[in-house]
């Protein structure tokens, strides 16, 4: 049987314990997850593409540590089929919350099967515990100086912390 490639793709603007949650069952699925990381201007990230990427690296080192799974961190400001063509992926890999993801999903998966029908999109519900964690609130909070730790890893509060200056 044929290596299975697996594409993560987000912003990641931070990575957050539900996305961890969803990089350690996504590897029970592939032989090769690649996580990559969306350039994507148009969301205003908080940390820049480098600091994302090290964060991504860092924590992902942390899941697959003493295991031979293979994790790649790859940045990308492409189409995202465009890219999981270029890395050969087999599957598309996204996290669901709620409802409402729900939706946004269902859409791209009927455009990008439009656009290369061969790679499939596979959904894992988040699990109960981090079905309410977002990117977008985990950094209203910690700008507001709220405690972010049961939401991120720690190094990753301890950036955040730092760039709030808190």
């Amino acid at each position: 049987m044929a290596d299975r490639t697996g594409l993560y793709p987000g912003t990641f603007d931070p990575l957050t314990n539900g996305h961890l949650d969803i990089i350690r069952r996504a590897l029970k699925l592939v032989d090769t997850l690649i996580i990559g990381v969306a350039i994507n201007r148009d969301k205003g990230p908080l940390f820049s593409l480098e600091e994302r990427v090290k964060m991504v690296e860092a924590e992902a080192a942390r899941v697959s540590a003493g295991r031979n799974d293979s994790i790649k961190v790859v940045p990308f400001d492409t189409l995202l089929m465009s890219f999981a063509e270029e890395v050969k992926a087999d599957y598309i890999i996204r996290g669901l919350r709620a409802v409402a993801d729900f939706e946004y999903e269902f859409q791209m998966v009927g455009m990008n099967s439009f656009l290369n029908a061969e790679i499939e999109t596979v959904f894992l519900m988040a699990d109960p515990h981090h079905q309410a964690i977002a990117s977008k609130l985990v950094k209203e909070i910690a700008r507001l100086k709220g405690d972010i730790t049961g939401f991120v890893p720690q190094a990753i509060a301890a950036k955040l912390t730092e760039k709030f200056g808190n």
